[in-house]
């Protein structure tokens, strides 16, 4: 190999045949492994950095929950009921939740006692 030392060496072709090697012989490519080997023949590189070449060559499995990335995709939320003419919220109706919301003292208050409402109806 010509002078690896000097700026004109791309760290992320280096990782690559190095991979491509291990890869060859059977060995799983690993960071640790690759880190010692370049650093042997004068070439620095970060861990992160080897991680994003060989997760970019495919021999990284991504990481993240696939479990739960499945469920929330298998996982559908009903659309929103669209409300008809007679159910629609009119202006005045606004105008009213308003009134009552300042009566009350603000529309946290006011959401609360609906709440509260609500549970007594059911």
């Amino acid at each position: 190999m010509a002078d690896t030392k000097g700026a004109d060496v791309n760290k992320s072709e280096e990782i690559r045949k190095l991979a491509a090697a291990m890869k060859e012989k059977g060995e799983k490519p690993r960071p640790v492994v690759i880190i010692a080997e370049l650093k042997k023949r004068g070439i620095a590189v970060s861990s992160p950095q080897v991680s994003i070449v060989l997760k970019k060559m495919g021999m990284r499995p991504t990481r993240g929950r696939k479990a739960g990335r499945k469920a929330a995709a298998t996982k559908r939320v009903a659309p929103a009921k669209v409300a008809s003419r007679s159910e629609a919220i009119s202006i005045d109706d606004l105008l009213a939740a308003k009134k009552v919301a300042a009566q009350l003292g603000g529309t946290d208050r006011a959401l609360a006692a609906l709440a509260a409402l609500k549970r007594f109806e059911s």
